[in-house]
């Protein structure tokens, strides 16, 4: 009897990867400023290239009426892997959530910030979700996903915080 995701009895020792792995992580930063800063940050989706070394290009496709980004495309590399991607965001008072539209290297992805207020600083929690169409090799899979977080939380706080400094 095979198991799916192991390989075959007699079979050649391969890497260490299946066709249907999702990975999910989440962490959690401390930022010394206000959700409405963050907020501010997060919804410059244009400026992503700028701080997020996976992001190569991204635009907005399309707004709300409070002019942060409903629809965007953006051209992400990583661990080698180039793909071109339409996001679908939803605002929420307390952060922001994401769905994955369209790309040509996941099955989906989906990620959210939650802010939470503490004092005159704000925990940031950020979770994702991703499949990627690609069988890519458990350990490489790994660094993608951490390099992935530290951006979203570490590359995040740097940005607002050198915003809230140039102010």
């Amino acid at each position: 009897m095979t198991v799916p995701g192991q390989p075959r009895p007699g079979a050649r020792s391969t890497p260490p990867y299946r066709d249907d792995m999702a990975i999910t992580e989440s962490s959690e930063i401390v930022i010394e400023a206000t959700p409405k800063e963050i907020m501010d940050v997060i919804s410059d989706v244009e400026a992503l290239p700028e701080w997020s070394d996976v992001h190569q290009t991204s635009e907005v496709l399309e707004r709300d009426e409070n002019g942060r980004p409903l629809r965007a495309r953006a051209k992400v590399k990583i661990v080698g892997v180039t793909d071109e991607q339409v996001i679908a965001y939803t605002w929420q008072d307390d952060g922001v959530s994401w769905t994955l539209e369209s790309a040509k290297q996941q099955r989906s992805q989906d990620a959210r910030y939650t802010l939470i207020p503490e004092g005159d600083k704000t925990r940031v929690k950020f979770d994702i979700a991703i499949d990627p169409l690609v069988p890519l090799p458990g350990f490489l899979l790994k660094r993608a996903i951490k390099g992935l977080v530290s951006t979203a939380t570490q590359g995040l706080r740097k940005r607002v915080l050198s915003q809230k400094g140039g102010r």
